[in-house]
């Protein structure tokens, strides 16, 4: 197998305690000025000081890189994304910015819906072509590791057809991907009136085929006023963890509709978006570990308030950081956007923010095992910026700063 030094780099990874970090682990990061990484077979053999590493080389043949005093860290993990859909809705940012509420585009036909069509419209070939080129997009912006959700399908049919689509995307990128399966995204039209019925169609018909497919690792549900009730979501996640799936839960974005207390009630893998979540449910979610994953570009896009994530490290909560990549409210697979906005939106310092893009990110996804830090046995899933530390991803506004991409210690973009 291939041994590869990565020297003369700034390394910055954030520190794996083997589960999310919370609190002021959040903050945690392994510096290395002048650092170097030993890499194996495409894994992380030992990294450290420069000298100290080159010398447990002992000879040994080996392949060289001068990373030229770049800084170093771990790839990002994308772990809430609706990257595959078929179409753009672009006239509906020209509806938001005269002041249309999402949930009135929603209740006129656009918003999902209008997705929702998009892709049964779509031939499965269409579907794979739009998503690979975003897809692609977000790897050359420096993410290694992603997880993308179905849910513009809303039938049987499409669902799984969705679910093909993202598994040749895990097959045919250099990506690691995780499946999450969303068939309640929204009320279709033809359900218009009948929630009820539809979460009875999820979980009678449409669950059990996805478990027969064995595409999707995960589970997801939008609660949400209008959309999903707190009851019906906690009537199809425990029916989806009954038949083998783990659990995210789309909660409070809106309204506090007492979302986040059911995640941590639940003790869903993640909660997602937050903006409304009330104390008390925030509480629930740290004494349950469940992570809260934080779309900042969605709230941007929707020129909302920011979820509080100042007060959510503050409560022990471990937060996470994605792009909530989707034709309508927020149409951004840029990592390096999302790590901007929570230093300079969010409050949070760039150490926390490269755990949340990162380390949490990863045990969102469920692949912390893996990827998320550099550690040894893990994943050789790693960037080369144009910065001197973490913070010039958000100093250097803009601008991508990704140099380079590396999976499993192949130069990928």
């Amino acid at each position: 197998m291939t041994v590869k030094l990565f020297r003369n780099a700034r390394i910055y990874t954030p520190v794996d305690g083997g589960r999310p970090a919370a609190g002021p682990d959040q903050g945690k990061i392994r510096h290395f000025e002048r650092g170097a990484l030993l890499t194996e077979g495409g894994r992380i053999v030992a990294l450290g000081k420069e000298e100290e590493i080159a010398s447990r080389l002992n000879r040994r043949p080996h392949m060289e890189v001068d990373c030229g005093g770049c800084c170093l860290t771990p790839g990002f993990v994308d772990p809430h994304t609706h990257i595959c859909f078929a179409a753009r809705r672009e006239k509906e940012f020209e509806l938001r910015r005269a002041g249309t509420p999402y949930l009135e585009i929603l209740r006129q036909g656009g918003g999902i819906l209008s997705s929702v069509r998009a892709v049964r419209a779509a031939s499965e070939e269409e579907l794979f072509e739009a998503t690979l080129e975003n897809v692609l997009s977000a790897l050359s912006l420096g993410t290694t590791t992603m997880e993308i959700k179905s849910g513009y399908g809303l039938d049987t049919e499409n669902e799984l057809k969705m679910l093909r689509v993202i598994d040749r995307i895990r097959r045919e990128t250099p990506l690691d991907i995780t499946a999450t399966f969303m068939g309640a995204h929204a009320i279709p039209e033809e359900f218009k009136g009948n929630g009820d019925g539809f979460v009875d169609l999820i979980i009678d018909e449409m669950i059990p085929a996805v478990i027969g497919q064995g595409i999707a690792d995960t589970c997801d549900i939008f609660c949400e006023e209008g959309v999903f009730s707190v009851a019906q979501s906690r009537r199809l996640l425990e029916a989806a963890r009954k038949a083998g799936l783990k659990l995210r839960a789309h909660v409070d974005e809106v309204h506090d509709t007492g979302g986040a207390a059911l995640a941590g009630e639940l003790g869903v893998l993640s909660a997602e978006h937050l903006l409304a979540a009330n104390d008390d449910g925030l509480r629930a979610m740290a004494a349950a570990g469940v992570i809260a994953d934080l779309l900042p570009a969605t709230a941007y896009s929707l020129r909302k308030p920011y979820a509080r994530a100042r007060r959510m490290i503050e409560l022990g909560v471990p937060v996470a950081c994605a792009t909530d990549c989707n034709p309508g409210s927020c149409f951004c697979e840029s990592m390096p956007f999302i790590f901007g906005l929570a230093v300079m939106n969010m409050d949070m310092t760039p150490e926390e923010a490269l755990t949340a893009t990162t380390l949490n990110s990863a045990y969102s996804a469920g692949m912390a095992d893996r990827v998320g830090s550099l550690d040894e046995g893990k994943s050789a899933d790693f960037l080369l910026l144009d910065c001197e530390t973490p913070a010039g991803i958000a100093y250097h506004a803009g601008v991508s700063p990704v140099l380079a991409v590396y999976k499993r210690g192949e130069h990928v973009a």
